[in-house]
């Protein structure tokens, strides 16, 4: 009596509140029990309602708020042992914990609920089983004899909840345990328990490698079963066997007739239980994916296999209807089981223009997957792919980013010695109006294409040139010094490409692997474009002046293209100043005057080079100064590269106006 007076004097509506420290008051004549009762009847609100007071919350502080005093309460009834309402608190539990707030200490009452003989608290039990615990947890084995007496139990659904919940977060231990069990339910006769089993299986073999042979016996039942719940939890069970072990695939073999059997009824129009699947006018899809899924591991690199599937897959190519998403998901997976097997040629080229037509939707996630799957057969069948090579083109200029990231890589793909020039011309158009974003990954694509497949150096160098020009802020670094040791390594193109190189400067500076090649190669080659022996396309000779390449260095001193990167310019043009001492001689004094703008320069790596050039300057290096400022030598396998490929025509064929005789 002295415990529960003190309680006696506390309000009820407070305890209602969940107001902390304060308990409801015990009905006079009601025993300690009945109290428990009545507490936790008060304290223990619906699911809806508490849903409801959590959608009420204006701030995440509120609903921190609503959320840690019903966890409180909760905890309170689990202390209790409130049996009445534990399912409801569960259940609670399990919306708290979809809103990533924690629920371990509900764990255990899940283990009880399961132990219920009464099916909506198990059903509850099961269900917080497998959301709040996971194959880790240690309390997990605890639930094992449970399950496996809720398995051979006498209600179907009993039986139903204990193989999700094995499938599901089923440890190694648990499934070496109940496998026997597992394995037993295969056989039933009830095609509802078979479904289930089968799909266990496969949380099954995964987990324990040394019985995952224990199934294969089982799997031939399940493909000729005319329930497709049954068929495809089979075919998912079989998928798993030749994913984990690719040496079942020549046993399994042998149910290839079956599969495609069982896809022909679905596919005709005539199939009898066709309105019970129908899904957007197609009977099962979800069978019939996971059956072409299947066919693909089955016939992988087996010529017999392939011509069994053949017909078939022509027959669900041609049948399918690809207005709704429904058929474009069956047409996917038979284009990607046609690509994957040793198809017929023109069953393949089936499969590629079904891709084509998946170009042309207004989807852009069709059009992805189809840019995707082009990819990924591009090396198959080369041929049928380039027939939609315009179609792919165009996908470059769609405005969504993955789209044309995804167009840029099957285009690369495409590229190869036959259409070198033609795929270089439609990316260097696209290259003048591509956003900003997507230039830099284009110029790389398109120097990597031309690097590998150029007819000749000639033609490298123009081309190279032409992305300097449009997209040059973009190049990256290593395509310019492989551009530089490229013209290295070709003495006939040295005349042609510092020419080309000083008339495109001249019109702009504002292309910054432009500007920093052609000054480094007017420094290397800075003879050729004085010496007047280069001749025009008009067989006049080509005149530009000692005085005329300091001007030009000199503007690119005044006005770098990147004014961030302005110290590594004016290191260019130091460096190319110097060279210019021996190839343009009589610009000897104004060339020291521009390395002494140098001297005080902040950066100190040019600071230093240009004190170092000046010193060249003394009279003490005119000896050997000739020596030291030669041109840069050629690695051995940049000269064993240019001499593996043809040079190409040296003539110049166009010639800025400020550059001519």
């Amino acid at each position: 009596l002295k415990f529960w007076l003190p309680v006696a004097r506390l309000p009820l509506a407070a305890a209602a509140r969940g107001r902390p420290g304060c308990h409801p008051r015990r009905s006079e004549g009601a025993s300690p029990r009945q109290t428990g009762t009545l507490l936790a009847a008060e304290m223990s609100i619906k699911l809806r309602e508490l849903i409801r007071s959590i959608r009420a919350c204006k701030t995440a502080a509120e609903e921190r708020a609503v959320i840690a005093r019903e966890c409180a309460l909760i905890r309170t009834a689990f202390k209790e042992d409130d049996n009445q309402f534990r399912h409801r608190n569960v259940a609670k539990l399990l919306f708290i914990h979809m809103m990533g707030y924690p629920t371990h200490f509900g764990q255990m009452e899940c283990l009880k609920l399961i132990a219920s003989n009464k099916f909506p608290e198990k059903r509850v039990g099961y269900l917080g089983l497998t959301q709040l615990l996971d194959e880790n947890t240690e309390v997990l084995m605890l639930v094992t004899n449970s399950i496996k007496n809720d398995m051979v139990h006498e209600n179907q659904y009993v039986n139903g909840l204990a193989l999700c919940a094995l499938g599901n977060i089923a440890s190694s231990e648990m499934c070496r345990a109940l496998a026997r069990e597992v394995e037993k339910m295969m056989s039933s006769t009830n095609p509802y328990i078979r479904k289930k089993a089968a799909l266990c299986a496969m949380r099954i073999v995964r987990k324990v490698e040394e019985i995952e042979d224990k199934f294969n016996g089982r799997v031939a039942p399940l493909l000729e079963d005319r329930n497709h719940g049954v068929l495809i939890a089979g075919c998912s069970l079989l998928t798993t066997l030749l994913e984990l072990n690719k040496d079942y695939v020549v046993d399994f073999r042998r149910h290839i007739p079956t599969l495609v059997r069982s896809l022909r009824n679905m596919v005709t129009s005539g199939y009898t239980n066709a309105a019970e699947y129908d899904i957007a006018g197609i009977t099962d899809p979800f069978l019939q994916a996971k059956i072409l899924r299947l066919l693909r591991l089955l016939g992988t690199n087996n010529v017999d296999a392939s011509d069994e599937m053949n017909d078939i897959l022509a027959q669900v190519a041609t049948n399918t209807e690809g207005t709704k998403n429904t058929g474009n998901a069956i047409l996917y997976e038979c284009v990607l089981t046609i690509m994957s097997i040793e198809a017929e040629s023109g069953l393949r080229v089936l499969g590629i223009n079904i891709l084509g037509r998946f170009l042309l939707s207004r989807d852009n996630n069709i059009r992805y997957v189809a840019l995707a799957t082009l990819q990924r057969v591009v090396n198959v069948d080369l041929k049928a792919v380039q027939r939609h090579r315009a179609t792919i083109i165009d996908c470059l200029k769609d405005s969504d980013i993955s789209i044309r990231k995804r167009a840029l890589d099957v285009a690369y793909a495409l590229v190869n010695e036959e259409n070198i020039k033609n795929m270089t011309k439609e990316l260097l158009n696209y290259l003048l109006v591509a956003d900003t974003d997507f230039k830099e990954e284009l110029c790389s694509r398109i120097c990597m294409a031309v690097e590998k497949y150029s007819p000749n150096r000639r033609w490298q160098l123009d081309t190279l040139i032409k992305v300097m020009c449009l997209g040059g802020n973009y190049v990256k670094e290593p395509q310019r010094e492989k551009f530089c040791r490229v013209v290295a390594s070709t003495p006939e193109l040295h005349a042609y490409t510092v020419i080309k190189l000083y008339c495109n400067m001249k019109e702009s500076l504002s292309q910054e692997a432009l500007v920093h090649v052609g000054v480094w190669c007017l420094g290397e080659f800075g003879d050729h474009l004085v010496s007047g022996r280069a001749v025009g396309p008009d067989n006049q000779p080509i005149l530009v002046t000692p005085g005329e390449v300091l001007d030009l260095l000199q503007d690119v001193t005044r006005k770098p293209p990147n004014p961030d990167k302005a110290s590594l310019t004016h290191s260019l043009v130091a460096s190319a100043l110097i060279k210019l001492v021996t190839r343009c001689p009589s610009e000897f004094d104004r060339i020291r005057k521009a390395l002494r703008r140098f001297e005080c320069s902040l950066n100190v790596d040019l600071q230093q080079r240009s004190c170092e050039f000046l010193e060249l300057l003394e009279s003490d290096w005119d000896k050997s100064r000739a020596g030291i400022l030669d041109r840069m030598p050629v690695p051995e396998r940049d000269i064993a590269g240019a001499e593996s490929r043809d040079v190409g025509d040296s003539s110049i064929d166009e010639v800025h106006p400020s550059a001519g005789g």
